[in-house]
């Protein structure tokens, strides 16, 4: 079976891997559209390799076996086959939309996945921009499935195949696809605004391959004509390319909080608070600056024109 599952991968990955990349890089540079850089396509194969390699190490002695014991504690449910697949692509890519969110939500999950939103390009190999140490954590998030007699090699097999979908939304070449599409599956017009440091993109659009619990949660946002996405981090990397840094700027900045001469709790605020909280309003979380800009915009409209 898992030799199976491995084929399948294959045939879905080889593709991206020797097809699209090559047309869009080839797209981009015919049309100067500037999609790749070398440094940057470098960096981001770089992360995936890492990425890779911690999940290696840890899928076999921690991932599998913790979803092993949960999956011998299942409950009694019988599933019938078609069922079985349809509702543990649904419940795991959910669970995937959970995860994303406590990801964007929570500073101490947002300092390990800021790297796959650091750069300032968005091509498919940003797609390979991994966030290297989810491995880590990220198999906690599937424990409810095994619970409810989901096979641990069939969930990790559900989430590649919707990862390799979620690596080919990362391009510029497609704008719109018809409207039934947009509506219930992740785009790569989503995905933009997914990536975008536009304050009214930030924290949007948290799906892999449906759309569907953004807009039932409230976290979705349609790429606008007049709002074109500007890609990276709202405050750009000083040191984009230092391989170290790339992974832990953020951690760097938690301990220079946490060097503050404030309240232990209110240290603990700057590890659990969403990204960009202070104590002071030196800095602002996304809900904040959203929250000012509508203000802002507000304001405008009302103060009486000479």
């Amino acid at each position: 079976m898992e030799e199976f599952y491995r084929n399948i991968l294959l045939l879905f990955n080889i593709p991206i891997y020797a097809i699209f990349i090559p047309l869009e890089i080839l797209l981009s540079n015919a049309r100067a559209l500037h999609f790749y850089s070398v440094k940057e396509t470098i960096v981001n194969i770089y992360l995936n390799l890492l990425n890779a390699g911690i999940d290696m190490l840890l899928r076999i002695a921690v991932s599998l076996t913790v979803l092993s014991f949960f999956y011998r504690h299942h409950a009694a449910i019988s599933w019938h086959p078609v069922a079985y697949w349809v509702t543990l692509i649904l419940l795991e890519d959910f669970l995937f939309w959970l995860e994303h969110y406590v990801d964007h939500k929570c500073r101490l999950f947002w300092a390990v996945h800021v790297t796959h939103h650091s750069s300032p390009e968005y091509n498919l190999t940003t797609g390979f921009r991994s966030s290297v140490f989810m491995p880590m954590y990220r198999f906690l998030y599937f424990i409810p499935l095994a619970l409810l007699n989901f096979r641990p090699a069939d969930i990790f097999f559900t989430y590649a195949i919707t990862q390799s979908y979620g690596i080919l939304v990362h391009t510029r070449a497609i704008n719109k696809l018809p409207r039934w599409v947009e509506y219930i599956f992740v785009t790569p017009s989503h995905h933009r605004v997914h990536h975008a440091s536009n304050t009214p993109y930030l924290d949007k659009n948290m799906g892999m391959l449906l759309i569907v619990w953004d807009r039932i949660f409230g976290t979705f946002t349609a790429e606008q004509p007049g709002e074109k996405p500007v890609y990276g981090l709202t405050k750009p990397l000083e040191k984009p390319f230092h391989p170290i840094g790339i992974v832990f700027h953020e951690w760097k900045a938690i301990a220079a909080d946490f060097r503050k001469k404030v309240p232990f709790t209110t240290k603990l605020k700057y590890l659990l608070k969403p990204p960009g909280w202070s104590h002071d309003g030196s800095t602002q979380t996304a809900k904040q600056m959203q929250e000012g800009s509508i203000k802002s915009a507000v304001k405008q409209k009302t103060e009486p024109r000479n």
